[in-house]
């Protein structure tokens, strides 16, 4: 079985504190408040999912966690230390983000892109040591891209360049990974494949945050579930715990349940012919 690169420990990491608490976060935009009060923590080694409907500012809120947005309300501490107060390479040494839509840039080759990964750990005016060599190689082997690791981005399919960007992500050795939307246009099989990586990095410690849209996929391999609705985060917990009949109905307005059998594998059943009635006043909005 392949290796992750062990995450380096925070820089003056504060003890015993979460490596990510972030409470009551506000976000606006553009005059628009897009987040009114969202919490989110992770511990090491635990798979978080985000989930909630299209709007609801998931990716508003990872993106702020993430020191990407700026916050207007709330706090969000890396490991004890305010984001705010974290900058540059120091920041990218607590968390490793994979974007939505990665950029895609000609000429260049997979192994090529994962080296930039390094950066964090890298001086300006410092050249690559043998060390960084081995965590590149380490994390290409892991993320399952070793097979085409010469070959140029541009000539990949979109689960393969997913799993080249959480590639890039290991090669920082960052605690916690987190990916917005990487299953995004992808088919099932590359889903899965997605899935098991991001789930198998837990057992090295590596905690993830994993924002989706899709709960069967989030039920299946988180440890905890966030959801975030019309700005806010209304439910955290167990997937079995929190996505019953009534939530699912009050947040995406469908009659589904959520199952899980013996074995413990989960399924979502959802009644596709059978509309809620929307909320009073709901067109007007």
């Amino acid at each position: 079985m392949a290796t992750v690169p062990t995450p380096e420990p925070a820089p003056t990491a504060t003890v015993d504190a979460p490596l990510l608490d972030a409470q009551g976060v506000q976000v606006t935009i553009g005059g628009t408040r897009i987040l009114e009060h969202a919490d989110l923590r992770v511990e090491a080694g635990r798979l978080v999912a985000v989930v909630g409907p299209n709007g609801a500012g998931k990716s508003t809120l990872a993106r702020a966690v993430a020191g990407l947005q700026g916050i207007s309300g709330g706090s969000v501490r890396w490991s004890g230390d305010a984001v705010s107060d974290l900058r540059g390479r120091e920041l990218a040494r607590r968390r490793a983000f994979v974007p939505q839509r990665g950029q895609v840039p000609a000429g260049v080759t997979v192994r090529e892109a994962v080296q930039l990964g390094r950066a964090p750990h890298i001086g300006a005016l410092r050249r690559a040591t043998r060390h960084d060599q081995d965590v590149v190689e380490e994390s290409i082997v892991r993320a399952g891209v070793s097979a085409f690791a010469d070959r140029f981005l541009t000539t990949l399919s979109g689960g393969e360049v997913q799993r080249v960007q959480i590639a890039v992500a290991l090669a920082q050795q960052a605690p916690v990974l987190m990916a917005d939307e990487p299953t995004a246009h992808l088919d099932l099989g590359a889903t899965a494949t997605l899935a098991r990586l991001l789930r198998g990095l837990t057992q090295d410690g590596i905690a993830v945050i994993l924002v989706v849209h899709d709960l069967a996929l989030a039920a299946a391999v988180a440890d905890t579930v966030v959801v975030v609705a019309a700005g806010r985060t209304v439910a955290t917990g167990a997937p079995a715990d929190i996505l019953d009949r009534e939530l699912l109905a009050d947040v995406w307005r469908v009659d589904a349940a959520l199952q899980t059998s013996a074995d413990g594998h989960t399924a979502l059943h959802v009644d596709w012919l059978h509309e809620l009635a929307a909320e009073p006043g709901a067109g007007e909005r």
